[in-house]
């Protein structure tokens, strides 16, 4: 994907070196854990001189005696390794991705009479807390319409490339742009539409719902990949199949068969790999609107 001579969009709020000392934050959740034996300690006087010295340790010294307690656990949890320069062209990248999407859905809200509120797109390592709670890189990339904000992980990237084997910028871009999709959603009012019908569906029905809300975004993805062909010429050989590879890769049918050997369709929630790849294509043929209604 040609994007390096693009713009650069000032809507990503980069809270990467927040979230890389995530550890020291578990101190809270670590001191709850560690109330029993709290208690015990002040039980007995070995135990009362025990916690003075913890308490003097910490506020004269500065060692934190939790960091001890937990087994260095917290040491581990910041521990990993991160080209630096790689991680920052990711976040060029990104950015670039970001900028043409707001270029593209300003174009065509004002087409059909409409006004495009830029979303803010937030990175992070580790974890996150957004408005709509506190999320682990193990969900993903997610939008949150609460803050109308994107969140995103950069070592997704990697695990999409090694653990889904969907490798490439334009897979990485498809990503984004299908969570930028919610955001479309969010603007029409479709999420809270489909809010509001899932409180009178059963589970199954609700996860079906769900399924279209997912292939719609993914839709608005392709429909973004046609104007930043258009627009910016964006695409280079092979740029089509990546983003294929990853709508095949993350099919609900597809990562069921990965962990368990076989499918439930009523919990599907995203859609077949084949339905994922259907909606990209078709939003990318036609490029408007209309093409992703459901």
């Amino acid at each position: 994907m040609k994007w390096e001579d693009n713009r650069r969009s000032s809507n990503v709020e980069d809270r990467r070196g927040e979230t890389q000392n995530f550890g020291s934050r578990t101190s809270g959740s670590s001191m709850v854990a560690l109330l029993p034996l709290i208690k015990a300690l002040l039980g007995t006087k070995i135990g009362r001189i025990i916690l003075i010295v913890g308490v003097l340790a910490y506020f004269i010294f500065g060692i934190n005696p939790l960091a001890l307690l937990d087994g260095g656990t917290q040491r581990n949890q910041t521990s990993k390794v991160v080209n630096q320069a790689q991680d920052d062209k990711s976040a060029m990248f990104v950015s670039a991705v970001l900028a043409q999407t707001e270029d593209i859905w300003a174009n065509i809200f004002k087409e059909n009479g409409l006004r495009y509120q830029e979303p803010k797109l937030v990175l992070f390592r580790g974890g996150v807390k957004s408005a709509c709670g506190f999320a682990s890189s193990q969900v993903g990339p997610f939008y949150c319409p609460v803050d109308s904000k994107v969140y995103l992980d950069l070592s997704f990237f990697d695990e999409l490339a090694k653990k889904y084997n969907a490798s490439g910028d334009f897979a990485q871009a498809y990503v984004i742009a299908h969570e930028i999709g919610h955001h479309i959603q969010n603007l029409l009012g479709t999420l809270n539409k489909v809010q509001q019908a899932k409180s009178s569906l059963s589970t199954t029905k609700q996860n079906a719902l769900q399924v279209q809300v997912e292939l719609q975004a993914d839709c608005y993805s392709g429909i973004w990949a046609h104007h930043s062909q258009a627009i910016f010429n964006s695409l280079e050989d092979g740029d089509l199949q990546e983003a294929l590879n990853a709508a095949n890769a993350i099919g609900d049918d597809t990562l069921q068969k990965q962990a368990q050997g076989y499918v439930v369709p009523d919990s599907f929630t995203h859609g077949t790999s084949k339905q994922r790849m259907e909606a990209f294509k078709k939003g990318f043929k036609n490029g408007d609107l209309e093409t992703c209604s459901f």
